[in-house]
């Protein structure tokens, strides 16, 4: 990273930047407390894992509120000087239904997105000119994970746009199988983990006393009937009830592979412990995620991890995100409010407002995700492209000027870094370039646009502060001059009540219309 002398020629200068490197604070879920990021490596560079999706469908807005929290602490690290080396799995095997139970109960969420997918095909759901074989969990995850990719890209996933040329950085496990065999193998031998009567290979929690330290569960609460979905025909194989599966032998899974215990698929902890090695290292700087992986996901990882690389530690730092509702309410699909990335693209709304809307809310709180927060989001981010571009045009006239005294931008950046050092506060970050953006311009406009770049690296919206142009939807547009035509032919038979309903509908599908002298005009609005 290049390092330019102080607000005069528009960046912070060295030993500014090196006396903040210690200065972000950060929650630590493992410890319940604020504590200072200590990178491991001397020379302050970071490693940093992140459980991404699994790829049985497209990612929705809850599920990419963590991964750009991950995102934006990321570049907040970077912007304070860190090298940050970042690493996101994606799931294509072993993800079971029922991910609240440590041995994964259920079916494998592939297969559940092969049963979905054919009903789709059926009923000619699927996007137009997708050929997918429902059959194949391969091209299902390869088909999602590519929806995924494109969307993240979109939002400004780092790690996303950087796995484009080193595919290393988003690993999947289906690529790691021998490494999660060599897991394993080290686990048994050295009396971790151990072969069931029933040919399952299950971790051995006692042998690891600090199981359940993460999350505060103690063994005694994770016994048998603790939430009631673990079979008592599994449970009986079983040296301690929260034992969980590693291996599990199964000639009929739809994904298997060899192994010194049968053919079969691994359990889900076993990715994350076993990709996270081969990428980063036995022992990491950080570990994110959403507050759902804290119990079992990120437990089971630490037992794995420490016990079969022999570390005190896996991860130093646990950053998780707490959930979203969508207007007040759980989200979900029969209530309507639920939302992935390119629905609310189609409906007009910019990745820039939707990456602020899904940030803007510090991590540790539960956010509110509203179609009105959207709303400001996008009044804001036009401010700020205002305030950037009357920048752009005083710079364009102006020559740099090392004497001029700090402007409101460069006094912000100040605000804005210890903002984000105290435990990730976008929120008030945001309110120091809103009231730099309300202050009459001063100081050199080139640091001054140096400055506002320097906050935006995290904010990471003036670069996406236009409409995703989709491809245009034909049945789509059919259905709305369809509806368009039955709200005309009610009102001319004086029927309000049902031009009225029709409207409503419309209004339901992302659609305003508006009636004029030439007729009625339609657009896709949040």
């Amino acid at each position: 990273m290049r390092i330019r002398p102080a607000h005069s020629t528009c960046a912070l200068d060295l030993r500014t930047m090196l006396a903040r490197v210690q200065r972000m604070r950060l929650y630590n879920t493992a410890h319940r407390a604020i504590e200072p990021v200590v990178p491991i490596d001397p020379s302050g560079s970071i490693t940093f894992y992140s459980c991404g999706p699994t790829v049985y469908d497209d990612a929705h807005i809850g599920n990419f509120r963590s991964f750009l929290n991950a995102d934006t602490l990321r570049r907040a690290l970077e912007l304070l000087g860190h090298r940050v080396h970042h690493v996101m799995n994606i799931t294509d095997v072993g993800h079971m239904t029922d991910d609240g139970n440590a041995d994964g109960g259920g079916e494998d969420k592939m297969a559940v997105a092969g049963r979905r997918i054919a009903e789709a095909k059926k009923s000619g759901a699927l996007p137009a000119g997708t050929d997918l074989d429902p059959s194949d969990p391969y091209a299902i995850a390869g088909f999602y994970a590519g929806r995924f990719l494109e969307d993240a890209r979109t939002l400004g996933l780092k790690v996303a746009s950087e796995a484009a040329t080193d595919p290393s950085l988003m690993p999947r496990p289906t690529a790691c199988i021998p490494q999660m065999v060599e897991l394993v193998e080290r686990l048994v031998a050295r009396g971790h983990a151990y072969v069931a009567s029933d040919g399952v290979v299950y971790f051995d929690v006692r042998s690891f006393p600090a199981y359940g330290a993460l999350s505060g569960n103690t063994l005694d609460q994770l016994r048998e009937g603790e939430g009631g979905r673990i079979s008592a025909e599994h449970q009986a194989v079983k040296r301690h009830p929260a034992d969980f599966m590693l291996w599990k032998p199964d000639e009929h899974h739809m994904m298997k592979w060899p192994s010194p215990w049968g053919a079969g698929y691994p359990g889900w902890h076993l990715e994350c412990s076993a990709m996270a090695a081969m990428t980063l290292g036995e022992r990491i700087d950080l570990h994110s995620g959403g507050e759902d992986n804290i119990f079992p996901h990120h437990e089971c990882e630490i037992a794995q991890s420490c016990c079969g690389f022999g570390q005190p530690t896996f991860a130093n730092h646990w950053f998780h995100t707490r959930h979203l509702q969508v207007e007040g309410e759980k989200m979900s699909k029969s209530k309507g409010n639920f939302f992935t990335a390119r629905d609310l693209f189609a409906k007009g709304v910019t990745p820039a407002a939707l990456r602020l809307e899904l940030v803007r809310t510090h991590y540790r709180t539960n956010a509110n995700f509203t179609l009105q927060g959207l709303r400001d989001c996008q009044r804001m981010i036009d401010r700020w492209a205002r305030a950037h571009h009357a920048l752009d045009a005083a710079a364009a006239s102006h020559a740099a000027d090392v004497s001029a005294a700090p402007g409101p931008m460069a006094r912000a950046l100040d605000a804005f870094i210890d903002a984000l050092c105290d435990d990730l506060n976008l929120a008030r970050a945001v309110a120091a370039l809103n009231e730099a953006c309300s202050e009459a311009p001063s100081g050199c406009p080139h640091a001054e646009r140096a400055a506002f770049a320097r906050m935006d690296s995290v904010l990471a919206v003036l670069e996406r502060n236009k409409p995703v142009q989709a491809p245009a939807d034909d049945s789509f547009a059919s259905q709305v001059e369809s509806l368009i035509a039955q709200r005309l032919a009610a009102r001319a038979a004086k029927d309000w009540a049902a031009g009225d309903a029709i409207r409503a509908q419309l209004v339901q599908l992302g659609v305003t219309i508006k009636d004029g002298p030439q007729g009625t005009t339609w657009t896709r609005a949040v």
